[in-house]
C-alpha cells in the first residue's frame, strides 16, 4: 500500500505535466497509439525473457519518433499513422505472447494496471524520472510555452522546434510506459487527459493548469486507491472512474457560477 500511494502521487505529477502538454498540443490520439504500440514490446519482453517494460520502452520510443518523422516527410495524416502503429503494436504483442514457451503470461496487469503490485525498485525509478521531468520542464518552460501555443512563431524566433518536438515525444513515450505499470495500457490515456481537462475548467494559464492537474490527479488517485482497497475492486479502473466523476461534477458547477456572475 505504501508503494502504491507513492507511485500514485508520482503518476499524478507526471500526468499533470506531460498530460497538460498532450492536451494543449492535441496529442491525445498519438498518446493512445504509443500506449498500444508498447504492447508489442511487452510481448517481446516475455518472449525473450527480459523485463517487459524495458522492451516496451523501445517500442514506445520507436512509435513516437516514427510517427513524428513519417508525418514530416509524407502527406499521410497523423490519425492514419497512429492507427497503423496502434494495430501493428497490438498485433505483434499477441503474436509474441503466443510464441512464448510454457504457460502464457497474465497480461491483465499491463492492460488494466495494478498499482498495489508496484515494487520499491519501480518507485525509485519512477521518482528519478519524475524529478527529471520537473527539471526539464522548469528549465525549458518559456520555449515549451511558445512551442505549444505558436510553433511557427517559435521557429521564427530561432527555437529548434524539431529537436524540442523529439524531446517531448520521447518524454511522452517514457511517461506512458511508467503509467502502464500503474494503471495499464487501456487506462493510461485517461490518466493523462482527465486531470488536465478538469484543470482547464479553472484556468487557461499553462503553469496553473499543470499545478491544478497535479493536485486533482493526486486527490483522485489516492481517493481511488482507498475506495478500491475498501471495496476490493481494481485500483486503476477506480482511479479513472473517480477522475471522470470529478470532471462531471466540476464542469456544471463552474458553468453555474459563471452564469450567476453574469
Amino acid at each position: 500500500m505504501k508503494n502504491g500511494l507513492a507511485s500514485a502521487i508520482l503518476a499524478s505529477i507526471l500526468c499533470g505535466i506531460i498530460g497538460t502538454i498532450i492536451v494543449e498540443k492535441k496529442l491525445v490520439s498519438m498518446s493512445g497509439g504509443i500506449a498500444h504500440t508498447s504492447y508489442g514490446g511487452i510481448g517481446l519482453g516475455f518472449l525473450l525473457g527480459i523485463e517487459p517494460l524495458i522492451s516496451g520502452i523501445g517500442f514506445a520510443l520507436a512509435a513516437a519518433f516514427g510517427i513524428s518523422a513519417i508525418q514530416r516527410r509524407t502527406t499521410a495524416g497523423a490519425d492514419t499513422l497512429i492507427g497503423m502503429f496502434w494495430a501493428v503494436g497490438m498485433g505483434l504483442g499477441v503474436v509474441f505472447i503466443a510464441m512464448t514457451p510454457g504457460y502464457p503470461p497474465d497480461m491483465t496487469t499491463y492492460l488494466f494496471g495494478d498499482i498495489l503490485t508496484v515494487s520499491s525498485g519501480f518507485v525509485t525509478l519512477m521518482t528519478a524520472w519524475t524529478t527529471f521531468t520537473l527539471m526539464f520542464t522548469a528549465a525549458l518552460y518559456p520555449y515549451l510555452k511558445a512551442y505549444l501555443f505558436d510553433e511557427e512563431y517559435s521557429e521564427i524566433l530561432g527555437v529548434q522546434t524539431r529537436l524540442l518536438e523529439y524531446l517531448l515525444y520521447g518524454m511522452i513515450a517514457l511517461s506512458i510506459v511508467f503509467l502502464i505499470k500503474v494503471v495499464g495500457i487501456v487506462l493510461a490515456i485517461a490518466m493523462l487527459t482527465i486531470p488536465p481537462a478538469t484543470a482547464k475548467i479553472f484556468s487557461y494559464e499553462l503553469l496553473r493548469i499543470m499545478i491544478y492537474s497535479v493536485l486533482i490527479g493526486s486527490i483522485t488517485s489516492i481517493g481511488g486507491m482507498l475506495i478500491s482497497y475498501v471495496y476490493n475492486i481494481p485500483s486503476g479502473a477506480t482511479i479513472i472512474l473517480l477522475s471522470i466523476m470529478v470532471y462531471g461534477l466540476v464542469f456544471p458547477v463552474k458553468k453555474y457560477f459563471q452564469r450567476q456572475r453574469v
